[in-house]
């Protein structure tokens, strides 16, 4: 849960480096909670074999989520490529259907690259270790 309030922290710092766990557990817990509002929603208009349409107030609230967290998933985005040693205009791959969002799947699960680069240290560098584990000790 660190990791994701780390992103939310970072709302919409597109600079620096994002780490493959600090992307990964973020998406995680935005699966999780984009699940977790769908069931409210599907069990408050009377559950899967239902009839009844969902509850406006449950689809704005989650059409709410969307939009408050779009920044910080593109933003946390683009330091995931920075990390890989790429520009985060290649984020715009999502455009192309299909194939972008595949291309950008492979450089998320890319490692980091080693050594520092035009977007900061490498955050799995030697000594930063200590500034990671510290994450919701404070």
């Amino acid at each position: 849960m660190n990791w994701y309030l780390k992103v939310l922290q970072q709302y919409a710092d597109f600079k620096g480096r994002a780490r493959r766990k600090e992307y990964w557990m973020f998406f995680l817990f935005q699966i999780l909670i984009i699940v977790l509002l769908s069931l409210i929603i599907i069990f408050s208009s009377g559950g899967f074999d239902s009839n009844e349409e969902p509850s406006d107030i449950g689809l704005i609230i989650l059409g709410l989520y969307f939009l408050v967290t779009l920044i910080p998933t593109i933003a946390v985005s683009v330091r995931r490529l920075h990390d890989t040693n790429r520009s985060g205009w290649w984020y715009l791959l999502v455009i192309i259907p299909y194939i972008g969002r595949f291309v950008l799947l492979i450089f998320n699960c890319m490692d980091s690259y080693n050594g520092s680069n035009k977007w900061g240290e490498n955050p799995k560098g030697v000594g930063n270790d200590t500034l990671i584990n510290q994450i919701g000790t404070e």
